[in-house]
């Protein structure tokens, strides 16, 4: 598993215009978003909506009850709002050390849960930097300055784009997903498992 640290991220500006840039769901590169809906995940047997709400439910690993709560919301606005009252008693103690990390594998188990639906995306992006344009975030996305540019980190535009450099450019699209590597990763009152594809993928997309 890769592990990152917040120094990986620098704060910068990212052109508007040469960049894939993603804000809106309903967008063309929405699908980029955690909170876009059509990317399900399944891990043992059970489904998650969005990447956001396995995202955030991730961040309580001895608290099923809790995790269950963010579930179960329909909404993955709904299923982060859920979870805000939780943090400051709930949260795992490491949660600002290890979010990048699991921000990632949560990337991709959504690849690996909807290969050809996100693959597709991902291939369209080609070689542009991908960039969340957030009217606030910083630290996942980057702020407009102006009409040529965003600036922040772009943690989540950065994790997309080497996403698509190690399993789309070099082709090195691991089928199954290991577990966090890391200390007491549990849902709903079970260990991860290694995420199995759907049989129905098509492994060759890229391949054309």
């Amino acid at each position: 598993m890769v592990r990152f640290s917040e120094s990986d991220f620098p704060f910068r500006s990212w052109d508007i215009h040469s960049s894939v840039s993603f804000r809106k769901t309903s967008e063309e590169w929405g699908g980029f978003s955690n909170m876009a809906a059509g990317f399900p995940i399944v891990v043992n047997n059970v489904e998650w909506r969005t990447s956001e709400a396995l995202y955030q439910a991730l961040r309580f690993p001895d608290f099923p009850e809790v995790q269950e709560l963010i579930r179960t919301e329909k909404s993955p606005m709904a299923a982060k709002m859920v979870s805000k009252p939780h943090r400051h008693q709930s949260s795992r103690k490491d949660w600002d050390v290890v979010r990048i990390d699991l921000m990632y594998w949560c990337l991709r188990v959504k690849l690996t849960c909807n290969f050809n639906k996100f693959g597709e995306l991902l291939r369209k992006s080609r070689n542009a930097e991908i960039v969340e344009n957030s009217s606030k975030d910083r630290f996942w996305g980057a702020v407009p300055v102006n009409d040529d540019y965003l600036q922040g980190q772009n943690v989540l535009g950065v994790l997309i784009t080497k996403l698509r450099q190690e399993w789309v450019i070099g082709q090195e699209f691991a089928c199954e997903v290991e577990p966090p590597e890391l200390t007491n990763c549990r849902l709903l009152g079970g260990d991860i498992p290694t995420i199995e594809p759907p049989e129905y993928i098509s492994k060759t997309l890229f391949d054309e």
